[in-house]
């Protein structure tokens, strides 16, 4: 392994087709020159197309995967995709936080899938805030933040809450600017604007925005900068194909 590649980590779901999960991510990883490693949370059955059917991971596997890499590794940066539950993520969470304080921690919340398949329920919105206050970013979309903050942007309670997690929140299913993200930071409120014209829906796509975030931070680039070069990468993958899967390259 390269002396001057850094470590990352996704913990995510496998999708067998390769536009999402571990292996969309360690796809994007390999292409920002970051040595990735990978841990499943779940088993799919899967295409681009349709989700059929899930097989959660055992936690305690999980957990005793985290451990052994952490041991071996200096992990700067771990991704987070899907998860059963709140508990699950808060034990994954606290145990990265446990052995390395250091790590950035950047979670793709990754709640319902387009086919309305429901990966966690959220019954505890106090636990939850607990959760995130220890993540470094979140990367919801605008059906996701609705569900993570209810009312976030319907009722504007952006404005009125104070937000204990860096988010960005992804303008594809914000429908008068398409495209555009906000990225929310303690104090700050930027506007990540579209710069390609020719975009297509991919498959997935979340998947590798915050694999390339979580790629750009492990490099020590700022929040804003690794959220800004993560948009333009993700954008080529976006317009690389006309098909819901597509290439990925800098």
């Amino acid at each position: 392994m390269s002396a001057n590649r850094p470590f990352i980590l996704t913990i995510a779901g496998l999708d067998p087709s390769g536009g999402a999960g571990i292996l969309a991510d360690i796809k994007t990883f390999e292409q920002h020159k970051v040595t990735g490693f990978a841990i499943s949370t779940a088993n799919t059955i899967q295409t681009e197309n349709t989700f059929y059917e899930i097989q959660w991971t055992d936690l305690s596997f999980v957990i005793r995967s985290i451990e052994t890499f952490f041991l071996n590794y200096k992990i700067s940066v771990v991704k987070i995709g899907i998860v059963s539950s709140l508990y699950d993520l808060n034990r994954i969470v606290s145990t990265i936080k446990m052995l390395s304080p250091s790590t950035k921690i950047v979670w793709d919340p990754v709640i319902r899938s387009t086919t309305k398949f429901e990966f966690m329920s959220i019954k505890d919105y106090s636990d939850l805030h607990k959760i995130l206050s220890i993540i470094d970013l979140i990367t919801p979309n605008y059906n996701e933040i609705e569900i993570l903050f209810p009312g976030f942007i319907s009722k504007m309670l952006w404005k009125e809450i104070k937000i204990s997690v860096n988010i960005l929140l992804k303008g594809g299913h914000n429908e008068t600017e398409i495209g555009t993200d906000r990225l929310f930071l303690k104090n700050e409120i930027y506007h990540l604007f579209s710069t390609e014209k020719k975009c297509s829906e991919k498959h997935g796509s979340g998947c590798v925005l915050s694999s390339a975030i979580a790629s750009n931070l492990a490099f020590n680039q700022t929040t804003k900068e690794a959220c800004k070069n993560a948009k333009i990468y993700v954008e080529k993958y976006l317009s690389s194909t006309s098909t819901l899967i597509g290439y990925h390259y800098v």
